[in-house]
């Protein structure tokens, strides 16, 4: 401890920054220590008590620190799976995690330099306005990366009431709001104590009046799901020769399946172009009319006219439908770089050339007349793009193919993010991956039931369709985000005042 206090002002702020950004992804999944959060901002808050240069860095610092523990598995990804070159790999993690660095240098740098006249308005209100707002715009800038949103790893806490109201920002700005009372509460003067006591206990109340609303109420007979997971390997899953073990497989663990109103197939759980299929397909259909059940499987859809390939869901029971993916992944399924580059840059998850990307207008899926909101692996992670088939749909369906993440923690994060979905529009998720995690979540985002990961099984449960709309099915992220603004603009015209 006396050495510590040897270190300059600055180094020290650095310091802390770091270990606090370090210690933040121990409240997301699979850890969920949801309490790290408020306690690891509130270390930032305090660091960023600093010139708006130093506290930008402290902000780069920590961020850094955050991103590198928490997503270090794009590694993984990257490398293991993929069979990316080593730099390449390596380049591009360094590149991901300071490009998300940077966005929390940006919300250091504002909450210093536009600092408000009291400890207590700077951590209760400026410092939570914005790195909400910096959240909010990582996650859709450049495609977005909305991985560790602070809201996430609230999902098992009472903070997670404000989803419904206002999504997983809402449950970052009062997570944040949070960690800034505690600060002012610790190191303020008598009157920021005053004023930070007083946030908490609107931030208590608040949260309990929400913790016991409902927004949404049953609609119908709960239906019969079965969710299918195959657990084909990935670096075995593209492979020309495993093609008809892997569509052998998932016929027979569908065909036993009676009784059921929706079955659900993991994203492009059919190796092979719809195309390329055509009998294959017929095939389903007829079990799927012999089942009496809508049928579900994720496909690459191909266009022959346009020569384009779309990475979709087609729904082979009765009525028909098709779903394409909107939002892709990059250096996944496209690939912004020049084209000479990309055959040794290509990862293995979709092994075919730029995937199209879905229209914005696409109707829902139905299973039993039930309206049905689909999305498609890592679009679950980007609440406001499933708010266009909603409040008609009754119930959520995802399918994701999480086997190139490995046995990581990233996983256990995205079914945290599932569980968001459900929590913020108050319905049933039902969620179908190749190797898990395979899960149906119900309308408080509470996991009802899950089948092991990398084993292959047939997960069958209830889930219960509802109608309704929460405030944020109505209004997306635009109220938070508007709160953001404002209070920043107001510390802006405060500062120029003075």
């Amino acid at each position: 401890m006396s050495r510590l206090h040897t270190v300059s002002p600055a180094v020290r702020g650095r310091l802390f920054a770091g270990l606090a950004g370090a210690a933040l992804p121990l409240s997301f999944a699979p850890f969920a220590q949801f309490f790290i959060a408020p306690v690891s901002l509130a270390i930032l808050f305090w660091s960023w008590q600093a010139p708006a240069r130093e506290a930008a860095w402290r902000g780069f610092i920590y961020g850094a620190a955050a991103f590198a523990a928490g997503t270090w598995w794009l590694y993984v990804s990257v490398r293991l799976v993929g069979g990316t070159p080593l730099p390449v790999a390596v380049l591009l993690l360094a590149g991901l995690v300071c490009l998300m660095a940077g966005w929390l240098a940006l919300a250091g740098y504002l909450s210093a330099r536009f600092r408000g006249p009291s400890l207590a308005f700077n951590a209760c209100l400026l410092a939570p306005a914005t790195w909400t707002l910096v959240e909010w715009l990582r996650g859709w800038v450049l495609t977005g990366f909305p991985w560790l949103s602070l809201g996430y790893g609230q999902i098992d806490g009472p903070l997670a009431a404000w989803a419904p109201v206002g999504g997983v920002y809402a449950v970052t700005f009062a997570t944040a709001v949070l960690a800034g009372s505690l600060l002012a509460v610790v190191l303020g003067a008598w009157r920021d104590r005053a004023i930070a006591a007083a946030a908490l206990l609107a931030l208590v109340l608040g949260t309990w009046l929400l913790g016991v609303r409902t927004w949404t109420a049953p609609s119908g007979a709960p239906l019969r799901v079965s969710l299918v997971q195959g657990a084909i390997p990935q670096l075995l899953k593209w492979l020309p020769g495993e093609r008809r073990a892997t569509m052998d497989l998932y016929y027979s663990m569908t065909a036993s399946l009676t009784g059921q109103d929706l079955i659900v197939w993991p994203e492009a759980a059919i190796p092979v172009p719809d195309v390329d299929v055509p009998v294959y397909l017929e095939e389903l259909s007829g079990l799927a009319a012999r089942l009496g059940t809508q049928l579900i499987v994720g496909i690459i859809s191909y266009d022959e006219q346009r020569d384009e390939y779309r990475n979709s869901l087609r729904a082979l029971g009765s009525p028909a439908g098709v779903y394409h993916k909107r939002h892709l992944v990059p250096f996944g399924e496209f690939f912004p770089v020049p084209a000479f580059v990309r055959s040794w840059m290509r990862m293995m998850n979709l092994p075919y050339s730029d995937i199209t990307r879905g229209g914005a207008d696409q109707a829902p899926l139905r299973a039993q007349q039930v309206p049905l909101a689909p999305t498609i692996c890592y679009e679950d992670a980007y609440g406001a793009e499933q708010l266009g088939f909603l409040p008609e749909s009754r119930l959520l369906i995802n399918v994701s193919n999480d086997a190139w993440f490995g046995d990581t923690m990233a996983p256990h994060q995205h079914l945290q993010m599932a569980r968001m979905r459900a929590l913020e529009t108050g319905r049933f998720l039902v969620r179908s991956t190749n190797t898990g995690i395979t899960a149906v979540i119900d309308e408080r985002g509470a996991v009802r039931a899950t089948i092991p990961q990398f084993e292959p099984g047939v997960l069958s449960a209830e889930a219960q369709p509802f109608a309704g709309a929460t405030p944020y099915v109505r209004a997306g992220n635009y109220p938070v985000v508007l709160i953001c603004l404002t209070v920043i603009a107001v510390t802006m015209v405060l500062r120029l005042r003075r």
